[in-house]
């Protein structure tokens, strides 16, 4: 089996779903939650009525809540972020919806204040940048007797990239198509692969690192295809009879908060398995 023979195309595959899926987050179809941005999500559900997004927004108005957005549900419940609200503009929200629309019932309501939500972001990319150099320093520190040991570390930075990537395209697609938003069980996804990716990669190191042993007169390319088909089945087996059937029940049947992040964590672990 010629891995490395077809990297190329895997590289193309790889390129595609990056930068179309980039493009899908950048255009605005994946909004922070409140969690980074602080203000208030309330999330409806009206017995009687099915108000449009634009009558909502304009009940916020009324209340001199600005900058209010609408989005409904495949429940039919209505998701509505806004400034920060306290209980009082909550309780006048709710009344002016049902003054109007009828009974109202409250599905959820969150609420986080502006400096915790720059906290929430700060301390975020702290966490991935400290975890990505700690990996790093493991990496160079474990094959600090192999020649040319700086190719590891390159090679885990660039396959920790791909997956990064890959997971901010994913959720890309994901606000375009389901609503999606980027939130902190997000981050504990990101992290999670991230670690995952370097342990897997650490493997197929570590089995190059063996064979280079062995197999002294082969020449780089083929050893490290050897190499990779050897940990291949190891990675398949491990990645399908342990997590990923757990992570693709959730994603299917959970509610919808469970749902994005399982279906991250899904296609981020077989991004790692790839990649590395």
């Amino acid at each position: 089996m010629n891995i490395l023979g077809k990297r190329y195309i895997f590289f193309g595959v790889s390129l595609l779903i990056i930068v179309t899926g980039l493009i899908a987050l950048f255009t605005g179809s994946t909004p922070l939650s409140i969690d980074f941005t602080g203000g208030s999500l309330l999330e409806v559900s009206f017995k009687s009525a099915s108000p449009q997004p634009g009558e909502i927004i304009a009940i916020y108005d009324a209340a001199q809540l600005s900058d209010a957005q609408v989005q409904t549900t495949d429940m039919g419940s209505y998701v509505i972020r806004s400034q920060f609200l306290d209980n009082d503009q909550r309780d006048a929200v709710l009344t002016a919806l049902t003054s109007k629309y009828g009974e109202v019932e409250v599905v959820r309501f969150d609420s986080v204040g502006p400096s915790i939500g720059e906290q929430v972001t700060t301390r975020g990319a702290i966490a991935v940048t400290v975890a990505s150099l700690l990996v790093v320093i493991f990496i160079a520190w474990s094959f600090r007797g192999v020649q040319n040991a700086f190719r590891y570390g390159i090679c885990a930075i660039l396959a920790m990239i791909h997956d990064v990537a890959i997971i901010f395209a994913v959720a890309g697609f994901g606000g375009l198509l389901f609503g999606w938003e980027i939130d902190s069980l997000f981050l504990t996804a990101l992290l999670t692969v991230i670690g995952f990716s370097m342990q897997d990669t650490i493997v197929v190191f570590d089995r190059i690192r063996e064979n280079s042993h062995i197999y002294r007169r082969l020449d780089f390319e083929t050893l490290v295809n050897h190499s990779i088909v050897q940990t291949l089945q190891r990675s398949i087996n491990t990645q399908l009879m342990t997590v990923e059937f757990l992570l693709l029940s959730l994603a299917m049947f959970s509610g919808v908060t469970l749902q994005e992040f399982a279906a991250i964590l899904l296609i981020g672990l077989l991004s790692g398995t790839y990649s590395s």
